[in-house]
């Protein structure tokens, strides 16, 4: 990934004005003959005086946090393998706590997972996450999280409300192509997967009896996201509530897929606004 710096970013966007005007004539290329309004974030049309707010629809509208404020958060979200807090963002920009936190949840949702199919070799996991309990009731807490990678490709997560057959399958069938070649643990739920009701090549890794891999298979990829997932998590923002899970897997999923992208992630991102 080509590396974009703070030093691009304040070449780039020096101040209020750079910001909007990036912004118009990122959403509104095609608009001619407009000027910009004087104390307000809009532009007008010198005949027909017709305004555009380039703010509306986005995740700046009705925010009265400068712009070159809102870059540098998305600045910091693209350059951060780990994440960014609410509070880091809070010591970073000067703001308040609770603006710093909304900051995060509206740059979240440029990294929101698309409806791409997977295909080729896919592993395929679940996993748990949450407050821990006794032997007993350690699951109780905990939300279940679906797991499927291409090898060498893209990764698609979701929250579940449970990891039963009948729900992990439905996601299975709409997320991976038929005929696709799936790898996954012993869990006997996946054996549906080779029936003809979804079409798939399967092929199993035991774990339980230390196979780790298995006439060359294995889930070494998506077990590998996993522990990075997690350990980010509880490195940086500590711990993730239930409610909020799924935009932070989308996240951490977001930076994977674009991990080996020749456009600069903070492109990617301001792109999607």
């Amino acid at each position: 990934m080509n590396k974009y710096t703070i030093n691009h970013l304040r070449e780039q966007y020096p101040t209020e004005d750079a910001c909007l005007d990036y912004l118009f004539h990122k959403r509104f290329p095609e608009a001619q003959g407009y000027y910009r309004v004087r104390g307000r974030k809009c532009y007008s049309h010198k005949t027909t005086r017709h305004q555009i707010h380039p703010l509306a629809g986005t995740i700046f509208e009705k925010s009265t946090t400068p712009l070159t404020l809102w870059f540098h958060a998305i600045f910091l979200f693209s350059t951060s393998k780990n994440g960014v807090s609410a509070k880091e963002l809070q010591r970073q920009l000067g703001v308040t706590y609770k603006c710093a936190w909304r900051m995060a949840f509206e740059i979240r949702t440029l990294m929101k997972q698309d409806g791409h199919v997977l295909k080729g070799t896919v592993e395929i996991d679940e996993t748990y996450y949450g407050k821990g309990g006794t032997h007993k009731t350690k699951f109780k807490n905990k939300a279940a999280l679906l797991g499927m990678v291409e090898r060498k490709g893209e990764i698609k997560v979701q929250k579940l409300p449970n990891r039963r057959v009948e729900v992990i399958l439905p996601v299975i069938k709409e997320s991976v192509e038929r005929g696709t070649h799936i790898v996954t643990d012993e869990y006997a739920g996946y054996d549906r997967l080779r029936g003809s009701a979804y079409g798939y090549r399967h092929s199993n890794v035991k774990h339980g009896k230390h196979h780790f891999s298995w006439k060359g298979q294995n889930t070494n990829t998506i077990e590998g996201f996993w522990g990075q997932f997690k350990r980010s998590v509880r490195g940086t923002y500590h711990f993730v509530s239930s409610q909020h899970l799924q935009s932070y897997v989308d996240e951490f999923a977001y930076r994977y897929n674009h991990r080996a992208s020749s456009v600069p992630l903070f492109e990617t991102l301001m792109a999607r606004i």
